[in-house]
């Protein structure tokens, strides 16, 4: 009887090993699955951020666009000034 119980025993705890092992192996598939997710996070963060640098980028060269204009735009002024000083000269 013993031995029987013995045998038991062991059949349980060679099964109990046997799903434990699976349970490593499923642990480390998803151990796999998320260093997988992680280093596409970490790539999708590096795209993010390049994007980033070039609205940046972008954004210095409206500032600089809009700049150029304002230049432009004092200038017209000051030429409209001249104009309308010249025509007031004619005009005496």
């Amino acid at each position: 009887m013993r031995k029987i119980v013995a045998f038991l025993i062991q059949g349980d705890t060679l099964a109990l090993l046997v799903d434990t092992l699976a349970l490593l192996v499923d642990t480390l598939a998803l151990s796999v699955n998320a260093l997988a997710l992680s280093a596409d996070t970490l790539a999708l963060s590096v795209d993010a951020l390049a994007l980033s640098a070039d609205t940046l980028a972008l954004s210095v060269d409206a500032l600089a666009l809009s700049a150029d204009a304002l230049a432009l735009l004092v200038d017209t002024l000051a030429l409209s000034a001249d104009a309308l000083a010249l025509q007031g000269i004619a005009f005496h």
